[in-house]
């Protein structure tokens, strides 16, 4: 270890040496050229009484310069890194240097000629700027004039900023980044036709793709950070037909912290070619809601649950539990929350809700204020295969879940519905369509607030058609679309949970809340877009295949029901769906036979769910 200190010890000792054997000698260079060239290169003119002077101001410049480099730290600074601050020490230092040597011929008296210490400065400058940036220098003309055209991906900047410049001055200094920017594009004409550290910025949005094939580009870096939405998507609707990688930086906030850098890189997701803008919600209602509350939530280490668990734990509520049944889930969730929020006071649990016992007893033990209920089985094509289970988890769970709330005095029971249960045709959309019946039977005889929350589908979510997609073109393709006129509604997750934690602080018991998913997606434009995104060309690198529509699955989807009209909220993305009458004590019965029917392997489930919900259609030969 003494011996490995010694070595390094060593080491910097020798570089500083040398830095400063370096800045001796060209102190000396720029005393005499200053002088030299003064009296333009002829050394006999020079007068005797000069040269006398340059003789005894030489040793004292030579001392004072470098104590002056060493208090602006030109001997401590990692030149390798050097950026704009390190030129202005430099700048500052070797005018500081000029003025002593100024005032010392004054005082002393040793005058020189008036040009001469500007020259002198000049020449010091130059000199030391050289020495301490040439490496940085050597490297940009390199990667700029490299030949190995395999090893450096060949890149364009979109966008001509702050954040553009951050990123060519990464490329510039950094030895592990194989990018060579060849050309930029920004829609300012002002800037068009100029160059940004040596870079040419050769148009506007309209040169994209001839500018690609001009410098064979390999990837494009999306760098506006403060572009809208809708300049963003129309921007990267083109970029994508390039066939190019598309990566971009994530927010703003980057460039607001100075935290622009090429790890910060991203792909393009398909979220950022939906064409909107972010949903916004109103936070202090949400903070007032949750701040200083008992909040469980069900479910909480899937998709949906552990988004609504990261946000409530960012409002500062009084205790987070986390029931879920899946073990690796309910972990990760939980070492997030842990990293993230230290002072949170979170609770784990693993606990199914088709368990009455447990999840009553979790219920008497915590005393939550607020219940999120997540905890669903939701895949479609599963559920058509194992309706029982839909109905065991799903409703039976619901139910249980809702009725333990309310022995227990929670003042808020949110059900995380989804459009499917409107005109259900399939086992799933139907069981949540129950589940929103439990939930409005439960609030008519309950001090708590018994509501829904209905959406779409959530961009990103497991199991959800992007992850899939994603895997598909991973693996060569081909990409599966079930129909080629398929379309749903999406909204990203966080846009979700953010919604649903509003949608509670709106609740007064009963209602069923929707969200306003916005214009309706293609399934199969949202293919051939992440198609394009990941650099390829749709039938030709990888192809979609159509497999039919798989049993329970509709060509679209519906919020509401036509019976339940819709009712405005402070919120514009929120509204709020008329509840439909239905008999409450009927429907209690009809639970409990759905219960032993679920529990009974030869029965009819799908009659009985008929029963229960009239809309929803099956084919009578499933059982």
């Amino acid at each position: 270890m003494r011996e490995q200190k010694k070595e390094k010890s060593n080491i910097v000792s020798s570089r500083l040496f040398i830095m400063v054997f370096f800045d001796v000698l060209f102190i000396m260079i720029s005393s005499f050229m200053a002088l030299y060239i003064r009296f333009e290169f002829k050394f006999n003119e020079i007068e005797r009484h000069f040269l006398n002077h340059y003789a005894y101001l030489l040793p004292v410049t030579i001392v004072t310069t470098i104590i002056i480099f060493a208090l602006f730290k030109l001997y401590s600074s990692v030149w390798e890194y050097a950026s704009t601050d390190e030129l202005v020490k430099i700048i500052c230092a070797t005018l500081c240097s000029a003025a002593v040597q100024l005032i010392i011929s004054y005082v002393f008296p040793l005058y020189m000629p008036r040009s001469y210490h500007v020259l002198y400065w000049f020449m010091l400058f130059g000199l030391t700027s050289l020495y301490r940036f040439g490496s940085r220098i050597l490297k940009v003309f390199h990667l700029r004039g490299s030949s190995d055209t395999h090893a450096m991906k060949n890149i364009m900047l979109i966008g001509a900023g702050e954040a553009a410049n951050a990123i060519i001055r990464e490329v510039e200094i950094s030895r592990y980044v194989n990018m060579k920017i060849q050309c930029m594009i920004d829609d300012d004409p002002a800037r068009q036709g100029k160059y940004m550290r040596g870079i040419p910025i050769v148009g506007g949005r309209e040169s994209i793709l001839d500018a690609v094939q001009q410098y064979r580009i390999d990837e494009i870096i999306f760098a506006i950070p403060s572009a809208s939405t809708q300049t963003r998507k129309e921007i990267l609707d083109i970029c994508k037909e390039s066939v190019c990688k598309i990566v971009t930086l994530p927010g703003m906030y980057q460039l607001i912290n100075e935290d622009v850098s090429i790890a910060k890189l991203k792909d393009v997701e398909i979220e950022d070619l939906l064409g909107r803008e972010p949903i916004q919600i109103n936070t202090d209602e949400i903070l007032g809601y949750v701040s200083g509350k008992v909040v469980l939530v069900t479910g909480g280490g899937g998709s949906i649950g552990s988004e609504l668990c990261r946000q409530i734990a960012s409002h500062d509520p009084k205790q987070l539990i986390i029931v879920d049944i899946y073990e690796n889930n309910a972990y990760d969730i939980q070492q997030e929350l842990i990293r993230k929020y230290p002072d949170l006071d979170l609770e784990v649990l693993i606990a199914s809700v088709r368990n009455e016992t447990r999840i009553e007893s979790i219920m008497e033990t915590y005393r939550p204020n607020i219940v999120y209920h997540a905890a669903a089985h939701k895949h479609v094509p599963l559920m058509e295969d194992s309706p029982r289970e839909a109905i065991k988890n799903n409703v039976m769970g619901t139910y249980k879940t809702a009725v333990a709330a309310d022995k227990y005095g929670v003042d808020k029971f949110v059900l995380i519905s989804t459009d499917k249960a409107v005109n259900p045709t399939n086992v799933m959309g139907a069981s949540k369509r129950i589940c929103e019946m439990v939930v409005q039977m439960m609030n008519e005889n309950s001090s708590t607030s018994f509501v829904a929350v209905r959406f779409g589908n959530v961009l990103g979510s497991n199991g959800s058609v992007i992850p899939l997609f994603k895997k598909q073109i991973e693996e060569g393709g081909p990409v599966m679309v079930t129909h080629p006129d398929i379309i749903r509604y999406f909204m990203t997750i966080s846009e979700a949970v953010s919604l649903v934690l509003q949608a509670g602080a709106y609740a007064k018991g009963g209602e069923i809340f929707v969200l306003d998913m916005g214009e309706p997606v293609k399934i199969l434009d949202l293919a051939e877009n992440l198609i394009k995104l990941s650099g390829h060309r749709v039938g030709e690198d990888i192809e979609i295949k159509f497999t039919g529509l798989r049993p329970g699955e509709k060509m679209y989807e519906e919020l509401l029901m036509n019976e339940e009209g819709l009712q405005k909220t402070a919120n514009q993305m929120i509204y709020i769906g008329k509840p439909i009458d239905f008999d409450k004590e009927k429907f209690v019965e009809q639970l409990k036979m759905l219960d032993m029917t679920a529990n009974d392997e030869k029965s009819d489930i799908r009659a009985a769910i008929q029963e229960v919900v009239p809309t929803y259609h099956y084919e009578k030969t499933k059982m």
